[in-house]
C-alpha cells in the first residue's frame, strides 16, 4: 500500500463502520466513539504520553492501545508486577494489593517517573499520564462467589509541564467467567483514559461515557473521585450522586467530611445501623428515632458490645423535586447530615429488602433499621410487591434473613392524642398472624425509651420556620443542623431583621 494510502487507511480505519478523529482531534463522526477507535484518538494525538501499569486482570488496557496501531506515539511504557515481593520493592509494602492505597502508589510512582525521565527533554510539548489498574478477578461459574473487583486511575497533565489532576474508581465486575471480567477492564480503561483527556471540563459527562460498550450487567462503578486543578470546584459529593442517577451504581457512600468511600472500607465485618429518610432537614423526632434504636441495637447479643457503624440513607426519590434532582438541595441535605458525623449512602433502593441486600454483601454483622410507623405500613403493604413472584413473603424474607431487625418509633396524632406502637398498630386481617409472628421472634421491635416531646415535631412546621427565619427552629431540629442551616442559608432560610421582617 503506498505510504499515503496507508496513512489515510489509519486515519479513517474503522471499527463497525464509524470514522474515527484526525491527528488534530477533530472528530470525523458525530457517533459515539467504540473502544478501538478512542485508542487510536489518544494514540494519533501527540500530546499524550505516558504509562500503562496494570496488576491482576492481564494488560488489558495497554493491549488496546498495541491492538489499534501507532502505540508508539502514546506508550511510554507499560508494567506488569504480579509478584507480590516485586510489586512491593516497586511500589512499597502493602497489606492489600487490591486496594485504593495500592493503586495511589502506582499511579504516583510512575507519574513520577515519567517527569524525572521525560520531562526536560520532551516535557515542553507533552502532556504525561500515568495509567494504573489492580484488579482480583472470581469465575463465578466455578466458585459460585461474587464476582470480581478492582481500582483503576489516572494521574495525568491537561497542558506541558502543569501540575497533575487524578481520577479514580472503584469497579465491580458482574460477568461469570473470567475472560469476560479482563475484557470488561480493558473497555472500561479505554473509556476512563479517554474522558480524562477529552470531557474532564464535563465530570457528568465524563462519568456517563464510562460504560462505553459496557452494559450495567456487566460492571458496577461504585466509587469515583476527582482531584487536581483540572477538577477545582467539582463536588465528590455530587459525583457519587451522578454515579447512582445515570445507573453505573445502585448505590454510593461518602463519609461526614465528603471523602467518597466503597461500603467495604467503612462495613467490612461490622454491624450497621442505617436510618433512611429525606432529611429536609433531620428533625428532633429523626436524630431520638436513630439514638434510641442504637442503645437497643447495641445491646442485642449478636453484637457482643461492637458498636455499629451508624449512617444515613436517602433514595433518588427523596431527592427528586418533581420529575428532577435539585442538586443544591441535596447538598443542603448531606451538608446537614455531615454535622452530625456520620456517613450516608445514595441509593435506588425503594424496598427496606434490597437495600439489606445491599448491605448484606458487605457484612455479615447484624443490620439495624430504625423506622417510623408509616415506613412500617409500608413495609407490610402488599400492592409494593406485585413484580416478585412471592410478593410480600418473599420481600420479608429477604428482609429478615441476614439478622436485620426493624426498630420502629411510636407516633403520635396531635389531634386525637392517640399514640400508636407495634402493639395497636392497625394491620390488615389476614397479615396479622405474619405481623405478629414478626413481633413474637423479635424482627420487629418497639422503641420505648422516646422523647415524648419530640412526636409532637412535623417536618412541615420545621420548613415554615426556615422558611420564615424563625429562631425558634432551635428547638425542633438538633443544635448542629440549626447552626449549619443558619450559617450557609440552607433550605431557603431567611432570618428576620430586627423589625420582624424577613
Amino acid at each position: 500500500m503506498p505510504r499515503r494510502e496507508k496513512w489515510k487507511h489509519i486515519l479513517c480505519w474503522t471499527w463497525d463502520n464509524f470514522c474515527v478523529s484526525s491527528p488534530r482531534g477533530k472528530t470525523m463522526s458525530k457517533d459515539k466513539l467504540n473502544t478501538g477507535q478512542k485508542a487510536l484518538q489518544i494514540n494519533l494525538d501527540a500530546k499524550k504520553y505516558g504509562t500503562f501499569a496494570e496488576i491482576g486482570a492481564g494488560q488489558e488496557v495497554a493491549r488496546w492501545f498495541f491492538h489499534v496501531g501507532k502505540a508508539s506515539g502514546t506508550v511510554a511504557k507499560t508494567i506488569s508486577a504480579y509478584d507480590m515481593a516485586v510489586s512491593d520493592a516497586i511500589y512499597g509494602p502493602s497489606d492489600r494489593y487490591v486496594s485504593r492505597m495500592r493503586l495511589q502508589a502506582m499511579l504516583d510512582r510512575e507519574f513520577d517517573l515519567l517527569i524525572e525521565r521525560l520531562d526536560k527533554s520532551i516535557g515542553d510539548r507533552r502532556t504525561f499520564f500515568a495509567f494504573a489498574n489492580t484488579v482480583a478477578t472470581k469465575n463465578l461459574s466455578k466458585t459460585g462467589e461474587e464476582g470480581g473487583h478492582g481500582w483503576l486511575g489516572i494521574k495525568f497533565q491537561t497542558i506541558p509541564r502543569s501540575d497533575p489532576s487524578t481520577i479514580i474508581i472503584h469497579v465491580r465486575m458482574l460477568d461469570w467467567e473470567t475472560p469476560r471480567q479482563q475484557e470488561a477492564v480493558g473497555i472500561l480503561g479505554v473509556n476512563l483514559i479517554h474522558a480524562a483527556f477529552y470531557q474532564h471540563i464535563e465530570p457528568e459527562r465524563l462519568i456517563g461515557s464510562l460504560l462505553d460498550g459496557l452494559t450495567s450487567q456487566r460492571v458496577e462503578v461504585d466509587m469515583i473521585k476527582f482531584s487536581g486543578p483540572a477538577f477545582t470546584g467539582v463536588d465528590n459529593r455530587l459525583m457519587a450522586l451522578q454515579l447512582v442517577e445515570q445507573w453505573l451504581t445502585e448505590a454510593a457512600l461518602f463519609t461526614a467530611d465528603g471523602e467518597t468511600v466503597i461500603p467495604g472500607e467503612l462495613l467490612y465485618k461490622k454491624p450497621v445501623l442505617l436510618e433512611r429518610g429525606s432529611f429536609r432537614p433531620l428533625t428532633n423526632p429523626m436524630l431520638d428515632m436513630m439514638e434510641r434504636a442504637q442503645e437497643l441495637f447495641t445491646r442485642e447479643p449478636a453484637l457482643q458490645g461492637e458498636p455499629p457503624v451508624a449512617m444515613f440513607e436517602m433514595t433518588l426519590r427523596n431527592l427528586q423535586v418533581g420529575d428532577a434532582i435539585d442538586h443544591r438541595d441535596f447538598l443542603d441535605r448531606v451538608d446537614t447530615l455531615g454535622a452530625l458525623g456520620k456517613p450516608v449512602l445514595i441509593s435506588n433502593f425503594l424496598r427496606y429488602h434490597r437495600l439489606v441486600t445491599y448491605l448484606s454483601r458487605h457484612t455479615q454483622k447484624p443490620i439495624g433499621l430504625p423506622i417510623g410507623l408509616v415506613r412500617l405500613r409500608d413495609v407490610l403493604d402488599e400492592k409494593f410487591y406485585t413484580d416478585l413472584a412471592g410478593g410480600l413473603m418473599e420481600s420479608l424474607g429477604q428482609l429478615f434473613k441476614n439478622g436485620a431487625k426493624l426498630y420502629v418509633y411510636p407516633s403520635l396524632d396531635k389531634k386525637t392524642e392517640r399514640l400508636t406502637t407495634i402493639e395497636n398498630l392497625d394491620v390488615a386481617p389476614h397479615l396479622r398472624h405474619l405481623y405478629a409472628h414478626l413481633v413474637e421472634n423479635k424482627f420487629i421491635g418497639n422503641i420505648t425509651d422516646y422523647n415524648a416531646d419530640a412526636l409532637k415535631i412535623y417536618s412541615g412546621e420545621v420548613l415554615a420556620k426556615i422558611h420564615s427565619g424563625d429562631e425558634s427552629l432551635a428547638r425542633l431540629i438538633p443544635p448542629p443542623i440549626f447552626e449549619v442551616i443558619k450559617a450557609k442559608n440552607l433550605f431557603g432560610w431567611r432570618q428576620k431583621t430586627a423589625s420582624g421582617r424577613s
